[in-house]
């Protein structure tokens, strides 16, 4: 990813600019805050550099969704990379792919789009009982964050919000999808991917955001599932 070099967007500054919008990239919409700790800058590094990514239009600043009980006060902005952002990392997708999938649909229709999807997911299954194997104390959503990263997404887990005291399960986050643009036309490869996620889990899961259509991370909430006694 590079950035242009101006009188007042110096040469020096680009790696860490790139340093920003990558961890963004990979950790979701961020605070600056959070950005700073990360980094180890100082929140007015961060911001200054968030503002020159900003008017670039690699990054926007959004009011924080809360999950739960909502404090007092604002809540805090986060800042999370456009589609022009994400347009400047590297992609395994391009134009090419749209137009494969709409010949595809055009000549076997939306079953055979699906059935591609199907095969481009395959690696779920075929990596997840190996992840699984290697570790076995990582929770279901470890498993696939640590799967769905090594097949170019940049994915990892947050609890959700325990009820009456109980967890209820966790949400695998996808901050970057490499097949995303094609998505966005074609929601099969979105379908498949929340299909194989419920195989390789056995139960039903919920996919609630996607990149494709809009929003900052892929998520799908992962119930609670309990652990099986070792022999």
């Amino acid at each position: 990813m590079e950035f242009t070099r101006t009188a007042a967007h110096p040469e020096g500054d680009a790696p860490t600019r790139d340093r920003v919008a990558r961890t963004i990239l990979e950790n979701g919409p961020s605070t600056a805050a959070a950005l700073a700790a990360r980094l180890d800058l100082t929140p007015a590094a961060v911001r200054r550099h968030l503002d020159q990514l900003t008017e670039d239009g690699v990054v926007e600043a959004r009011d924080q969704k809360v999950y739960g009980a909502r404090g007092r006060g604002r809540p805090a902005k986060v800042f999370a990379l456009t589609e022009a952002g994400r347009d400047s990392f590297e992609a395994q997708y391009d134009d090419l792919a749209v137009q494969a999938l709409r010949f595809l649909a055009e000549s076997q229709g939306e079953e055979g789009v699906l059935e591609f999807a199907r095969r481009r997911v395959a690696f779920v299954e075929r990596d997840y009982a190996a992840v699984v194997a290697a570790d076995p104390d990582l929770s279901p959503a470890e498993a696939l964050a640590r799967v769905f990263s090594q097949n170019g997404y940049a994915a990892s887990v947050r609890d959700l919000a325990p009820v009456n005291g109980i967890s209820v399960g966790e949400q695998l986050c996808q901050q970057h999808c490499p097949v995303a643009h094609v998505a966005h036309e074609f929601p099969q490869l979105c379908k498949a991917e929340t299909e194989a996620i419920g195989a390789v889990l056995g139960t039903h899961v919920q996919r609630l955001a996607t990149i494709a259509h809009g929003d900052g991370v892929c998520t799908t909430c992962i119930p609670q599932t309990p652990k099986k006694e070792k022999a």
